[in-house]
């Protein structure tokens, strides 16, 4: 299958928007006004929404891009980073990633990006070996904490 990748555009709302509940469910709540703002000029994260679409248009998946200053073990300041990446499970395996990932890497040359960058999360199995096989070179790896501290009244 080799589909053809273009920029999101105001009428694929609801299809990017249904997308990125499925993978982010955690956000659900929020992607909606995070849409709204992008469609509204808000183009800082992300700052290009590229959709994948079979021969007879349906959404296959898309990837969500944006230029970062400092990423760990990138070493220019103008990194394009893959904030977002997903394939419907029916069309995975069969090279829809790989042409979202191209684009992605045609949309950072165009920003004067030598480095496009990305994260998984660390239990994430099926991302790490899609990055893998598409020659991601892993950087790091790194567990984030949080602890909530009381205010001084």
């Amino acid at each position: 299958m080799t589909p053809h990748v273009r920029r999101v555009a105001r009428p694929d709302l609801a299809v990017w928007h249904a997308m990125r509940c499925a993978l982010w469910p955690a956000g659900a709540g929020e992607h909606r006004a995070e849409i709204d703002l992008f469609f509204a000029g808000d183009r800082r994260e992300p700052a290009e929404v590229l959709l994948a679409l079979d021969s007879g248009d349906i959404p296959l998946g898309f990837v969500e891009l944006s230029i970062r200053n400092i990423v760990d073990g990138c070493s220019s300041g103008n990194v394009a980073y893959l904030e977002g990446w997903y394939v419907v499970p029916h069309a995975r395996g069969v090279g829809v990633g790989r042409a979202l990932v191209s684009a992605a890497e045609e949309w950072a040359r165009d920003q004067g990006c030598t480095e496009l960058a990305s994260d998984a999360e660390i239990d994430n199995a099926v991302s790490l070996a899609a990055h893998h096989a598409l020659r991601f070179e892993e950087t790091s790896r790194a567990v984030n904490f949080r602890k909530t501290i009381r205010v001084k009244v």
